[in-house]
């Protein structure tokens, strides 16, 4: 009787013990509106990231939390995410009660932002888009205004490329691996679908990826975790799209353990903001979850997008002058309608099949494989022995005879002949394509041959994805991810015909070559082609990637701390599948396969001086492999890489300041970032920048800009303030400098001078003097300055302004190397007398823009349509640059003019033929979305 009375008391002191060491915590989460519980929504241990959903009731319960304080994170998509800092202490169970979620109106301010964002997509096949679309998902302060408000000038956060981010769909990363960019539109239109959203900044660690220094951005397409309900929205607009349905429908888990989801949307304009840009495109998402018991889930997610969408000129600012911003080359009427050349079509299906696995409560495994396919094609117009049709030809513009010399660089702009030809300029009667007029021609030639036809430049890529992801918690304050993820990529690139305008065949030839050299393939010579052939070039890309990550987190009560490790491979391989005239010994069949190793490490340190007051750090030093874009600069033509290419060397360092009260919410940082040994790869025609000894002096050329080293130095800042409680005024400031930091190496690929012993036709120009210029792209300052209010009526109304200043021009490489004060024509090095220093830096100094003043207003209401459920009725509203601004976002320096005295007389005349293009925002916009949810 004794042992077992001592038994019994030691077994209850042991539960007691245990109780002691594992407290739990619950509540009931309600919907604040309808004061009815939510099913489905997500409560996350930040700390573990261990995560539970809400049942029929809108009860979730941790058995056990870890020691000391941790953050709970709840969270449902359409509705605002509310954090908690529990500290338990002696043990106790910790009962939160209840939780009232409020609708989250950046939901519908996501629909906005990305009719903003859709529109600025790069003219290469990548398609990728350089604005903040990333930040969509992020709760803070400083990230949603730089999403919402500044992404309309193309404002980059810390001054990086989205390719320093890491974008994900369960785990598998999005980014694509020709330019190291994720393709936004792979699932445009699909809000609803992609709402579930976890988002680190900076080098913060991520339990999916060891990420970029831009941070990660991670979508999360597990049917069971959405809402169940249904959701119907109708927005019109008039940016690139004009209207815009979307539907989806959430089955919730069931008690099969089945659960799915469908969204689908369609977007669609006849013409955009810009004249001639119009627009369709239609997306689907389906998800389907089987639980097959608490340890085992099966989840399928299939993602098509496809979108098709006219694009709209860079101009100069003469052409700008003339016709105004919203002017567009690329278009003209083909019997009556308006038909745009440069249309850019996108359809790559996306299929992911994931499998959770819970090995015990401290270990998670999550497995995925998916599979990609598809095409990406942008059009424009080809033509042999013709005029050319482009409006804004410099031979058809004003400027073209107002910038004339003579062949002793004498003026003769303003005789009185070229001035009348001036006034009577192609561009001034004549300013859009002629479709009619190349039907015509292509009709009335002897044999049937097309002069003009239009073709798309053509990726069609097969991508398969293999990932899996480990979470462990190894002690009570000690957790570790895991992961290894595998990418196989074959890309077909080639040109495809489309429209025969008329005629019967297009030959295929490269015009301005001759003999053997103007054949595209030797292999198949004199080549007639139809409509859906492929001509010009061919050729496969193949890549193989393979990355690995692990990283320890520790929680302590005053300190937190991470350590993150990577490494990873690259291989390249480029095939070719015609033999080029001008390459004929190295552009057929498959280079030697390159290959790139690569690696990195993190760390991060909080110190928390209290709940409300944190001190965050942020350290990291990478490598990054090149691009496939950046490793095979023609490829098109031959399978030769880029000199000397090697791996990009990344550092980076951030400190913050943050305060977290239920009123308050404010972030300072401080950053630092260096990105070295970078490559970048451009071709354009170039006038007086060679020396064939001939006198032909012109070519158009590749050019390879290497060993590029860029600093980033600044400080941001974001503020919020419940001031009422209706009234919330936020403000944002980012102050940074983002400049070249050294001079980098310029090369130039003269396919002129290709032969079958010179296969490799490079000439060095040397270094570039770019140390000091600042970086294109992007403003490096701005400032917001916002209002809200929200009525307990459930409407609300808010307004911000914002003053962006210190955009920059792109800069041409060619121009500021000591060629450019060269006389090609004379040779030996001799300089043009006229060269003076004074001059030359009048002539290279970097353009900077017009600061930019916006002023936004957004709005919304909603009802409860039914007092028994969750129905809800509700309208957005929002209208950017109320003052209609005219603001540049972005141009670049055109290379043509190669050599002082090409260029010092082309702006010498007042009006240059070649002077800079620019790309411009938008005016007054505005955007409406009705929905409902049921």
């Amino acid at each position: 009787m004794k042992k077992l009375v001592l038994s019994t008391l030691f077994v209850l002191q042991a539960v007691f013990v245990f109780a002691q060491l594992t407290p739990s915590v619950k509540a009931v989460v309600l919907d604040s509106k309808s004061q009815k519980p939510l099913q489905n929504v997500i409560a996350t241990l930040k700390s573990t990231n261990e995560s539970i959903v809400t049942d029929a009731n809108g009860f979730f319960e941790f058995k056990t939390l870890p020691t000391g304080s941790s953050v709970l994170i709840v969270s449902s998509t359409g509705y605002k995410t509310q954090t908690y800092v529990l500290e338990p202490s002696g043990g106790e169970a910790l009962d939160l009660g209840v939780i009232l979620l409020e609708e989250d109106i950046t939901t519908e301010l996501q629909l906005s932002l990305v009719s903003i964002t859709e529109n600025d997509l790069s003219d290469d096949n990548s398609g990728s888009d350089n604005t903040s679309g990333l930040l969509q998902s992020s709760r803070d302060v400083f990230q949603q205004v730089a999403a919402f408000n500044w992404g309309q000038s193309r404002f980059r956060i810390r001054g990086l490329d989205n390719e320093n981010a890491t974008t994900m769909i369960n785990g598998v990363v999005m980014n694509k691996i020709y330019d190291g960019r994720p393709q936004w539109n792979n699932w445009g239109g699909l809000n609803d679908a992609t709402r579930n959203q976890e988002f680190t900044m900076g080098l913060s660690p991520s339990d999916y990826t060891f990420g970029g220094i831009l941070g990660t951005q991670e979508i999360n397409t597990r049917a069971s975790f959405y809402r169940p309900g249904s959701r119907l929205s109708f927005g019109g607009a008039n940016t690139n799209y004009s209207y815009r349905v979307m539907g989806t429908y959430a089955s919730g888990l069931d008690q099969k353990g089945w659960a799915f989801v469908v969204s689908a949307s369609g977007r669609w304009a006849e013409e955009g903001y810009f004249d001639g840009t119009d627009y369709d495109a239609k997306s689907l998402f389906i998800s389907v979850e089987k639980k097959i018991n608490d340890n085992h889930s099966i989840n399928f997610t299939s993602i098509y997008a496809q979108n098709s969408r006219g694009r709209n000129s860079p101009n100069t600012d003469e052409v700008n002058d003339i016709y105004g911003v919203e002017y567009n080359s690329y278009w003209g009427y083909q019997n009556g309608k308006k038909r745009n050349s440069r249309v850019r079509d996108l359809n790559e299906p996306i299929n992911i099949l994931s499998h959770y696995w819970k090995i015990n409560p401290s270990v998670s495994l999550n497995t995925n494989i998916a599979y990609q396919t598809g095409l990406i094609g942008s059009s424009r117009i080809d033509f042999q022995n013709g005029p050319n049709p482009d409006p804004t030809y410099y031979r058809n513009l004003p400027s073209y005879f107002t910038s004339l010399y003579d062949d002793n660089n004498n003026y003769i702009g303003n005789t009185p002949e070229n001035i009348s030809n001036a006034q009577n300029a192609n561009f001034l009667s004549s300013n859009q394509i002629k479709w009619d007029e190349m039907y015509q021609y292509n009709q009335n030639t002897s044999n049937g041959r097309s002069v003009y036809v239009l073709y798309e430049d053509r990726t069609d890529d097969k991508l398969f994805f293999a990932n899996t992801i480990l979470n462990a918690q190894l002690a009570d304050n000690i957790y570790m991810n895991a992961g290894l993820n595998v990418r196989k990529l074959k890309s077909n690139n080639f040109q495809n015909l489309i429209d025969l305008l008329g005629g019967q065949f297009y030959e295929d030839f490269d015009n301005f070559q001759s003999g053997d050299a103007q054949e595209p393939d030797l292999n198949n010579p004199n080549r007639r082609v139809v409509e859906g052939d492929k001509f010009g070039y061919n050729y496969n890309l193949f890549a193989t990637t393979y990355d690995a990550f692990t990283q320890f987190k520790f929680s302590y009560n005053k300190f937190d701390f991470s350590l993150s490790q990577t490494f990873g491979k690259a291989e390249y391989q480029r095939e070719g599948l015609y033999r080029n005239g001008l390459y004929p010994t190295n552009s057929f069949g498959k280079s030697e396969t390159t290959s790139f190793e690569n690696f990195g490490f993190k760390g991060e340190l909080t110190y928390k001086l209290n709940g409300r007051h944190l001190f965050n750090f942020n350290a990291g030093y990478l490598t990054k492999a090149p691009t496939l874009r950046n490793v095979y600069p023609n490829a098109r033509l031959n399978n030769n890489t880029t000199i000397a290419i090697s791996n990009e060397l990344i550092t980076a360092v951030d400190a913050s300041y943050i305060i977290r009260t239920p009123k308050l919410k404010m972030r300072v940082t401080g950053y630092f970032n260096t990105i070295k040994n970078a490559t970048e790869t451009s071709f354009f025609f170039a006038e007086g920048v060679l020396d064939d000894g001939e006198g032909d002096n012109d070519a158009f050329v590749a050019e390879t800009v290497t060993n590029i080293n860029k600093k980033n130095i600044g400080a941001e800042f974001g503020f919020e303030y419940q001031i009422t409680s209706t009234i919330k005024a936020t403000t944002a400031v980012a102050y940074g400098q983002s400049v070249y930091d050294n001079n980098p190496n310029v090369y130039l690929n003269n396919d002129n001078a290709a032969t079958a012993t010179n296969t490799n036709p490079i000439i060095d120009f040397g270094e570039a003097s770019l140390k000091g210029y600042r970086l294109p792209g992007s403003p490096q300052q701005a400032y917001s300055l916002g209002l809200e209010y929200r009525d307990p009526n459930f409407w609300w109304i808010g307004a911000n302004a914002n003053y962006l200043a210190d955009s920059f021009i792109d800069i041409s490489s060619i121009l500021r190397t000591e060629s450019f004060y060269t006389d090609r024509i004379i040779g030996n090095g001799v300089p043009f007398p006229e060269a003076t220093p004074e001059r030359a830096r009048e002539l290279l100094k970097q353009e900077k823009f017009d600061p930019i003043r916006l002023v936004n207003i957004i709005g919304g209401k909603s009802w409860r349509i039914s007092s028994k459920n969750r129905n809800t009725l509700g309208v957005f509203a929002s209208i950017n640059n109320v003052f209609d601004s005219k603001y540049k976002t972005g141009g670049f320096e055109q290379a043509r003019n190669a050599n002082f005295r090409e260029l010092n007389n082309d702006v010498s005349s007042g009006t240059p033929s070649f002077g800079p293009k620019y790309f411009y925002g938008y005016g007054r916009t505005y955007f409406v979305n009705l929905y409902i949810n049921f």
